[in-house]
């Protein structure tokens, strides 16, 4: 894979609509295999209790997990087939980093995992999940430029 394809997943991602209406602060790094998402913690991602919601732990670990996939298919967009998450550690304030590896790859079955870090290096949540290869291809229409 070539790094031209990396920053055109990066740019669709960060252009992506609900990132920039609600995950602001939102960063990525992706690479061959795996790919990085954070996010500095504000109280509008908390519920009642005052510490993050799990629809931020699940939207983090997805991501990472996701481009971690897309980052070795190169000609279509990849969908989430399932996922599943682990709260470990409650979140109040900071920056969460989430981590995605590919495990596993056939020629359109991707299992993917990724781990969630709070800013002290603590893991605050995991999770794994399966993808396919959709047959939307990667395009500027989708913000792939």
């Amino acid at each position: 894979m070539n790094r031209d394809h990396f920053k055109k997943l990066e740019r669709m991602y960060l252009n992506a609509t609900i990132n920039k209406m609600l995950y602001e602060t939102t960063t990525v790094n992706i690479s061959e295999g795996m790919a990085e998402i954070g996010l500095t913690i504000s109280e509008k991602y908390f519920h009642a209790l005052g510490a993050i919601h799990g629809s931020t732990y699940f939207k983090l670990l997805d991501d990472a997990a996701f481009f971690a996939v897309n980052s070795i298919v190169d000609d279509v967009f990849v969908l989430t087939t399932s996922f599943n998450i682990h709260l470990v550690h409650p979140v109040t304030k900071g920056q969460l980093t989430s981590i995605g590896r590919i495990k596993y790859q056939s020629n359109n079955l991707f299992i993917a995992e990724s781990t969630l870090y709070n800013e002290e290096g603590i893991e605050v949540g995991f999770g794994n999940g399966n993808f396919a290869k959709s047959k939307i291809i990667l395009s500027e229409k989708i913000g792939y430029k």
